[in-house]
């Protein structure tokens, strides 16, 4: 009688999935080794900030000085927070010696995005409305973008 294979006792083929977890290991092999062939969510939510965010400081540099920008998962809002909806951003202007903050919120913008396209769209009218806020400007006038998104 030959020795129990893993067949005969379980009653079918070893699977690499046995406790449920998923696969292991990259689902995709990168191009060049040592690079991610698939950037995550947050990644990619950050290579889009990022994008929008060079061309709005490019355009109004001389006007804006140091603005530093973030992105964090989730505001902190406080216990006694009484507003229904949660931000989607926030902006400390300069003052001081310090320059001013403009942190994105990735996860509330994300929740309320279906699409790429409309992911693409909130980013570019949160980080709009912040820098004309920050400007004194209307959003029409710090990209011409933001008064197509409304059609």
């Amino acid at each position: 009688m030959p020795p129990p294979t893993p067949e005969t006792t379980r009653g079918g083929p070893r699977r690499r999935d046995r406790r449920g977890r998923g696969m292991r290991g990259p689902a995709v092999m990168p191009q060049r080794p040592g690079t991610v062939a698939v950037r995550t969510a947050r990644e990619r939510f950050d290579r889009l900030v990022v994008d929008i965010v060079s061309e709005i400081d490019e355009r109004w540099q001389d006007r804006l000085g140091l603005v530093e920008y973030g992105v964090e998962d989730t505001p902190q809002v406080p216990d006694d927070w009484t507003s229904e909806t949660v931000p989607l951003s926030t902006l400390v202007p300069a003052s001081g010696g310090r320059p001013a903050h403009l942190v994105v919120f990735r996860r509330p913008i994300e929740h309320r995005a279906e699409t790429r396209s409309e992911l693409e769209a909130l980013v570019l009218t949160v980080v709009v409305e912040q820098v004309a806020d920050l400007l004194g400007m209307a959003a029409e006038d710090v990209d011409p973008r933001y008064s197509d998104l409304d059609d």
